[in-house]
């Protein structure tokens, strides 16, 4: 017998701030109403083995793992084999193989070899070497098998709204989600950190906060619903007449998603980087497409590229000063 040591309607809301700002355009200009075409969608999030990596299964038999015994590792096998722990899902692997790790670790670096046969000696070292080579690896692989991650790219989302960027909230699910994300960047940054204590129930919680909204996809294709708008608008003003004047615009929203956009691709970036591995082509591509601040077609650039054209063609304009009856 062998058992084994590896871990198995808020759309039109948004839309309510555009339609306002080209309706206040045009009719200041006196034109015709901007015709509006809907924003494309994002790219759907890459098949699940694109996104792999393929890891090694460590067996070892009963009484192997028993001469182990010092090493404190055998209940903790012994669960990961029990018919819970093979069906455990990947957050719940990543805990398994950290904390086996932590243990074998620590049992190296002791007085504990010496007293192993020189055959048991050389299993251990060889353990510690396979799961310290594997923990990267394994680490990514928790993270991106894990439905709550896959989730929050989900196509099936919708522009968030105004009420929904303001990141000084105090229950604001966007505050929530990047401390999730924090979590776990920490989690990786201490993967072999012998003192680091994990903290099970703190990581279900933040992965069901990135389960229950799509803060990913619902950024993004904010990002690209103000592109698009901001494109539309700036075309009209290309061809308007220059002697009219423009009222003032309140930006306080698109200052809001700026932010927001930012701070969570941010954060993205720096999960992915605390990874001390190359991620998989496919992943390096649907990240460089749709969630780099670097990529010059993404849609970050794609909206700050939007706005600055816009804002140079509204200063092509004169400022229309309120009158008495406006103050």
């Amino acid at each position: 017998m062998f058992f084994s040591l590896t871990g198995c309607g808020q759309g039109s809301e948004a839309e309510n701030f555009w339609q306002n700002y080209q309706q206040q355009l045009s009719g200041a200009l006196n034109t015709n109403s901007i015709e509006r075409s809907p924003p494309p969608n994002i790219g759907a999030f890459p098949e699940r083995q694109s996104v792999l990596f393929d890891i090694s299964e460590t067996r070892e038999s009963l009484l192997n793992v028993y001469a182990l015994r010092e090493c404190n590792i055998t209940s903790l096998v012994a669960a990961r084999n029990n018919q819970l722990g093979r069906v455990a899902p990947p957050s719940q692997q990543w805990l398994y193989e950290r904390e086996l790790w932590q243990r074998i670790s620590q049992c190296w670096n002791t007085e504990i070899p010496g007293e192993l046969s020189d055959e048991n000696r050389e299993r251990l070292r060889e353990i510690t070497l396979t799961k310290t080579t594997q923990l990267p690896y394994v680490s990514w692989n928790a993270i991106f098998d894990s439905s709550e991650w896959k989730k929050s790219f989900s196509r099936a989302s919708q522009p968030l709204p105004a009420s929904e960027l303001n990141l000084s909230s105090e229950i604001s699910d966007i505050n929530a989600g990047l401390d999730a994300l924090l979590y776990l960047r920490k989690m990786t940054l201490h993967q072999f950190d012998r003192q680091w204590q994990q903290d099970s129930s703190q990581l279900e919680n933040h992965l069901k906060m990135l389960q229950e909204r799509p803060l990913t996809a619902e950024l993004l294709r904010t990002l690209m619903l103000a592109t698009q708008r901001l494109d539309e608008a700036t075309s009209l003003l290309h061809f308007a007449d220059q002697s009219r004047c423009l009222p003032a615009w309140e930006r306080t929203y698109l200052d809001q998603l700026a932010l927001s956009a930012y701070t969570w691709l941010s954060e993205i970036a720096t999960l992915i980087n605390s990874h001390p591995i190359t991620p998989p082509a496919k992943w390096q591509r649907y990240y460089r497409a749709w969630l780099s601040l670097e990529a010059q077609d993404a849609p970050w650039k794609n909206f700050q590229r939007a706005l600055t054209t816009h804002l140079a063609a509204r200063r092509e304009f004169s400022v229309c000063q309120a009158s008495v009856s406006d103050e």
